[in-house]
């Protein structure tokens, strides 16, 4: 009769153990899903003003179409990866594209940056002043957005590997490694302007 009663004990115990493993590996995956829907949503509202942009240099911009046209055929294919990896946060693939694509889109606007340079008036006028700080002010909250997913992926990550989660993870369907999101700081594109005296 005791021993039945240990046995059942030790079965209970393990039973709300392996009860608590999965209901805390939900929990992480589920934020790190969250902090994606942050990245997301500030990386659709970048999305948004890149043809605001676009189309408010084009009156100044007249010779330099290519380098428009590269900004926003960057811009769409980092939608494009936004929309893959918003449709499985947990895809590594899909992760290291949007990755790639806003690596490209980065460098597109790092030219565009670059062009507008050469054109004084486009800099001074009151529509570019105020896209450029809308855009200034999204690039800062990707880079916390994306700072809180890292930071979750992390998490979620680490408890999976630990012992003794790593021995009853992969049974619950957490098999691979959710990928953090790494691209060139956006920061870069949106530089304060140099004041010289």
């Amino acid at each position: 009769m005791i021993a039945t009663i240990v046995i059942l004990v030790i079965l209970a115990v393990l039973v709300f153990y392996f009860i608590g493993v999965y209901n805390q590996l939900v929990t992480l995956k589920n934020r790190f899903e969250n902090g994606f829907s942050q990245i997301e949503v500030q990386l659709k509202r970048r999305y948004d003003l890149i043809p605001n942009l676009v189309e408010t240099a084009k009156g100044y911009i007249k010779h330099e179409r290519e380098t428009l046209e590269a900004v926003i055929a960057a811009r769409n294919q980092a939608a494009t990866g936004l929309k893959a990896a918003a449709a499985d946060p947990t895809s590594a693939a899909a992760i290291s594209q949007l990755g790639a694509a806003e690596g490209a889109l980065a460098s597109a606007m790092s030219r565009l940056n670059v062009v507008m340079e050469a054109y004084p008036d486009l800099k001074a006028s009151q529509n570019m002043m105020q896209v450029s700080e809308e855009l200034t002010s999204t690039e800062n909250k990707i880079s916390f957005a994306r700072q809180a997913f890292n930071d979750a992926v992390t998490a979620y990550n680490t408890y999976k590997q630990t012992f003794p989660p790593v021995l009853v993870a992969k049974s619950f369907g957490h098999v691979e490694d959710a990928k953090l999101l790494e691209f060139e700081d956006s920061a870069q594109i949106q530089a304060a302007p140099k004041i010289q005296f």
